[in-house]
């Protein structure tokens, strides 16, 4: 059955659909030894060798689906050409192609999901699902009612005004306030941009839900895999097949 080649590559595990895409335009994909970089391409993965990188893609059958708590110091991505830890160090060794769903950057901490699945990473990152992130962030000193309320309202970044957040704050004192945010969006650093652009510099950030998943009791730098249950759960939420 033809495909599109990105589609294909997503299915294999390689990559989210949007980062295949990535992969095509930049000229690290071929096709019986041809560079492919026009998206939209289509071709069956039973007649055609596809490769990336020069390695060729073996189709994955079998799926696997990781919860990390992520500490501070990792990169989240699957490899860095310039030898910095990446979050793929932390995990059990694997033959499978695994790469984070969305990042969290190298100074950010907390739940982070791993996954070979790109049917369902392309889903749970798309903005039609709203999938909702939440953190937990402690601010340097006091935050008004006037910047929170900006906050909730949506700020505008170098990239355009953000969606609307939900927050409140969990503690406050002289030196550092305590707030959780909710947000859909997965821009680049955009929770802290966000603080700095009222005025606030953030001190720790840490991811503690995704979806309906949660750190719980699961350590620093520990991992470990999702439930039928949870699984069932996310690909109904990305609007994938459940069966």
């Amino acid at each position: 059955m033809e495909e599109r080649l990105q589609k294909i590559l997503a299915n294999a595990g390689i990559a989210s659909r949007r980062s295949a895409e990535e992969m095509i335009r930049a000229g690290r994909v071929t096709v019986d030894g041809v560079c492919v970089t026009e998206l939209g391409r289509k071709y069956d993965a039973a007649l055609h060798e596809i490769a990336v990188d020069g390695i060729t893609v073996q189709k994955e059958t079998e799926r696997v689906y990781l919860l990390l708590n992520k500490p501070v110091g990792y990169l989240s991505t699957a490899r860095d050409d310039r030898g910095r830890k990446t979050v793929l160090d932390l995990l059990p060794h694997t033959s499978a192609r695994l790469y984070p769903v969305g990042r969290l950057d190298a100074d950010t901490e907390g739940l982070l999901l791993i996954t070979n699945d790109g049917a369902m990473t392309q889903g749970l990152l798309h903005p039609r699902y709203e999938i909702d992130k939440v953190y937990r962030a402690e601010i340097e000193g006091a935050l008004t009612p006037e910047k929170l309320r900006h906050l909730r309202g949506g700020i505008l970044l170098e990239d355009g005004i953000t969606a609307p957040a939900r927050m409140r704050i969990l503690s406050a004192d002289d030196m550092v306030t305590t707030v959780e945010i909710v947000i859909h969006e997965g821009r680049n650093r955009q929770v802290r941009r966000m603080f700095a652009a009222v005025g606030c510099r953030v001190l720790r950030l840490r991811r503690v839900r995704f979806a309906m998943l949660t750190l719980k009791d699961l350590p620093c730098g520990a991992s470990r895999p999702l439930s039928a249950e949870e699984i069932r759960e996310l690909k109904v939420l990305s609007g994938g097949d459940v069966r």
